[in-house]
């Protein structure tokens, strides 16, 4: 396909076997408007990275889809995310020439990085 370009990550989902909850942690946790029903939309934020957001591939034990939400504040999150049924994974991490990130599990597993704003 010569001449075409690199494709974005253009949308994502969240499979859970309760979605209410899943829908009631990420509202309280990152304050995004989740519409109800069978497909719960989550519209994008604002203030992310242009033209979309980019990734990385790793060599891991485990298959995993993670990601990466960009936060305020890094340790207030983290606190947030454990009252609210998630559980802290990994402390702040200050990555070489990069941002400051953490990471939690949601409350039914899935990975979630915390990016510090």
């Amino acid at each position: 396909m010569d001449g075409d370009w690199a494709r974005p990550v253009v949308h994502w989902e969240i499979v859970a076997r309760d979605s209410a909850a899943q829908a009631s942690f990420y509202r309280q946790l990152f304050h995004w408007e989740i519409a109800d029903g069978a497909f719960m939309e989550v519209p994008a934020g604002l203030g992310g990275p242009e033209p979309g957001p980019g990734g990385h591939i790793r060599t891991g034990d485990e298959p995993a889809v993670v990601l990466y939400v960009q936060v305020g504040d890094l340790r207030a999150t983290l606190v947030r995310a454990g009252e609210l049924g998630g559980r802290i994974t990994s402390d702040p991490i200050d990555l070489p020439d990069g941002p400051t990130v953490a990471f939690i599990t949601d409350p039914e597993g899935n990975a979630v990085g915390l990016v510090q704003q």
